[in-house]
């Protein structure tokens, strides 16, 4: 059993799945999936669908001349069937799909680089031209050193605040849990001295 390919996105079609479509003159066209099969007879282009591989290779976003793409041509004349010759072609394939994966992979990285650097330039570009931004407005040093100054009282101010707060909290909860203790102790419990008898 062939695993076909889709006539409108590429993709794979496996045994028992899909549709096919014969024209009046006899041309044959297999498809995945009915979106597929609904955008051929809207006679849609698939070179300008996105998710089609159609458009991936026209718009140079996957590899379209590599000679590992001639092993896959579709071989209609039968052969004899001879077993070293199977074993062969199964080690062959093998062999030639790690080389298509890593040339795939080559590729990729290369085109990633190539939009890379075309961000890196669109960035020094609006850097130029906006460099007003860049630059602050210009503060004499002693003011500076008198901001910092303020900024470093605010700061220390706020801590000493805050850990007051955290006192003042602790103080209120010991206080209440003694005076629960105190309440929860009977009369009965305390002797001649106040003391608690167990």
């Amino acid at each position: 059993m062939r695993i076909e390919k889709c006539w409108y996105c590429s993709s794979n079609i496996y045994p028992g799945h899909g549709v096919t479509f014969v024209r009046n003159d006899a041309k044959v066209f297999k498809f995945c999936r009915s979106k597929c099969h609904r955008h051929f007879k809207m006679k849609h282009n698939p070179r300008k669908s996105k998710w089609t591989k159609a458009y991936r290779k026209t718009h140079g976003k996957e590899m379209i001349m590599d000679k590992t793409f001639e092993f896959e041509k579709r071989r209609n004349c039968p052969l004899r069937y001879d077993r070293q010759l199977y074993i062969k072609t199964i080690k062959a394939m093998q062999t030639i799909d790690k080389i298509k994966q890593d040339r795939k992979e080559r590729f990729y990285k290369v085109r990633l680089m190539k939009q890379q650097q075309a961000q890196k330039t669109l960035a020094d570009k609006e850097l130029e031209k906006n460099t007003t931004l860049l630059k602050g407005p210009e503060i004499p040093l002693t003011e500076t050193v008198k901001m910092r100054d303020v900024s470093l009282n605010s700061v220390l101010r706020k801590q000493k605040k805050r850990i007051d707060k955290i006192t003042e909290k602790r103080q209120l909860f010991v206080n209440e849990y003694q005076t629960q203790d105190v309440d929860m102790v009977d009369e009965n419990h305390l002797d001649s001295e106040g003391e608690i008898v167990l």
